[in-house]
């Protein structure tokens, strides 16, 4: 069978969406499961961005060893050395290097003639191979690009040294036959094709992201681009997860083999869900939360009588386990601590058992603890920076009533250690506690969004509050914080968006004193 690499861009173009930031540890952690997930390339960012980029995609190069790492540049050689600084650690470095060659593109944005693209491009790739083995040309909005020129430019991309073109359909306009026929354009037009991989990277604006990159499948693409639950610029990309079980369960169709663990799905979309507070749609194919319920009396009948009648993917498949009590609060230490490396958690000593504690005090409130809620309080532990200046929680109390003005008082460890408590009202309880967290911090902010949903089932489930929200000029930071109380989450979350702005800041003066 053929094989297709998956290339993930979860921690790029993924990361590009609306309101995710992620600081380096959670992108550290992302990248260990998606290693664990068995992706061929993962594109852990775009290092000339900034110095806490390069610092980031250093750091996952120098960690990664089962999956090749890459890095986005554009064709300057700034770029292209910023990226060999960030990826010359890794074990098997690799660039991705990308001009526009639409008409559209060339025109307003690049404003080059098409002779001028091509020897930008041309250029580029054949400074990029002094560093890099491996060097990735992508045609930035190829499927609007006129099919003849875009031949010729693929056709002195490889000459250049190209060892992977990528057929983007940048702006999601593609139907599955369309972009199919430009892979088959390629194949047919391009003398030298046979010497380089084809990618495809589709965006879903138009809702067939999926199904134009299996349709590339079909034409000849030997490497998919896209990301966990589909995250990405605008309506995202194509979700890999969906990808990987599609041409899993129609291998009949496809005749194609990938190096997924497709088993590792459920965690790593669970993963990336909760670091990024992108909530996945209950009805998303493959791992939604209704992905495998069944109302209808007629489903649940067939159902119960044979499995396939109605399912045609397992949840065993995904690693989609039942919610059944794990651990109890009679659990000791070592059940506790198996229990996290079964769970693919790699905790210190330490770490582990502050986790434990954490899940003790967790225990003597719920009478039951989930799977759900073994994996909060471990990503907690493993993402916890005890050595951070940030601002941290001591207490938040808040006096609510039909007939009374709710009013919040707050008690916050500030991040040169002094304890300050303050009080506000609010039109209501969440809104109290965060008027009264703005006047403790030091700083400019603007709330821009509030949710909260709670993390597995029954009355005594945690809460999980996401907030997004600009500070000091730093736009788009999302903060997450869960608690049994949906009110001390919501504290928790406010404060977690502020903190990741001082640890960024941090970071990068931390990087820039280092150079």
């Amino acid at each position: 069978m053929r094989k297709i690499d998956i290339f993930d861009t979860t921690l790029r173009d993924g990361e590009q969406s609306a309101g995710i930031n992620l600081n380096t540890a959670e992108k550290l952690e992302i990248a260990k499961q998606l290693e664990r997930f068995g992706v061929d390339v993962m594109e852990a960012g775009f290092p000339a961005a900034s110095p806490g980029d390069l610092d980031a995609v250093r750091q996952i190069a120098s960690t990664i060893k089962n999956s090749s790492v890459t890095g986005l540049a554009r064709s300057v050689k700034s770029d292209i050395d910023a990226a060999w600084e960030a990826l010359k650690v890794a074990q098997c470095p690799r660039l991705h290097v990308f001009i526009a060659t639409s008409p559209i593109h060339m025109t307003y944005k690049l404003k080059q003639t098409p002779e001028q693209v091509v020897e930008t491009a041309v250029e580029s790739i054949k400074y990029a191979k002094q560093f890099f083995p491996i060097v990735q040309w992508s045609a930035e909005d190829a499927f609007r690009s006129d099919p003849a020129f875009l031949a010729h430019i693929v056709e002195q991309a490889i000459k250049a040294g190209a060892s992977v073109i990528n057929l983007p359909d940048t702006v999601g306009y593609a139907t599955p036959h369309e972009y199919g026929a430009m892979f088959k354009y390629m194949k047919d037009h391009v003398p030298n094709i046979e010497e380089v991989k084809l990618s495809s990277h589709c965006h879903n604006d138009l809702g067939m992201a999926v199904a134009n990159t299996l349709a590339a499948i079909e034409n000849g693409a030997d490497q998919v681009e896209g990301t966990i639950n589909g995250i990405g610029e605008r309506a995202g990309n194509a979700a890999l997860e969906e990808v990987g079980v599609a041409l899993y369960t129609r291998k009949d169709a496809y005749n194609v083999e990938t190096n997924l663990a497709l088993n590792e799905i459920k965690r790593t979309s669970q993963l990336v869900s909760q670091l990024t507070g992108m909530i996945i749609q209950a009805n998303k194919a493959v791992v939604g939360k209704n992905a495998f319920a069944h109302e209808s009396g007629i489903h649940q009948d067939g159902v119960l009588k044979e499995p396939t009648t109605y399912e045609i993917i397992t949840p065993e498949l995904i690693g989609e386990t039942s919610n059944n009590l794990v651990l109890g609060k009679h659990s000791g230490r070592h059940a506790f601590h198996e229990r996290a490396k079964e769970m693919g958690f790699q905790l210190d000593k330490e770490a582990l058992n502050a986790a434990f504690k954490e899940f003790k005090q967790l225990a003597d409130r719920k009478k039951e603890i989930t799977k759900e809620d073994l994996w909060t309080i471990l990503t907690h532990q493993q993402l916890k920076d005890e050595d951070a200046a940030v601002y941290e929680l001591e207490s938040v109390q808040v006096q609510y009533g039909t007939e009374h003005i709710p009013t919040a008082t707050v008690r916050v460890k500030t991040p040169n250690g002094a304890v300050i408590e303050d009080a506000c009202t609010g039109a209501g309880s969440v809104e109290a506690i965060f008027n009264t967290l703005e006047r403790i911090v030091d700083g400019n902010i603007h709330l821009l969004d509030y949710r909260v949903s709670s993390i597995g089932k029954g009355r005594d489930a945690l809460g999980e509050a996401v907030v997004n929200l600009t500070f000091n000029q730093t736009a788009d930071l999302t903060g997450r914080g869960t608690a049994q109380d949906v009110l001390e989450a919501s504290a928790k979350a406010y404060l977690n968006a502020i903190n990741r702005s001082l640890l960024q800041t941090q970071m990068e003066d931390l990087v820039k004193s280092s150079v």
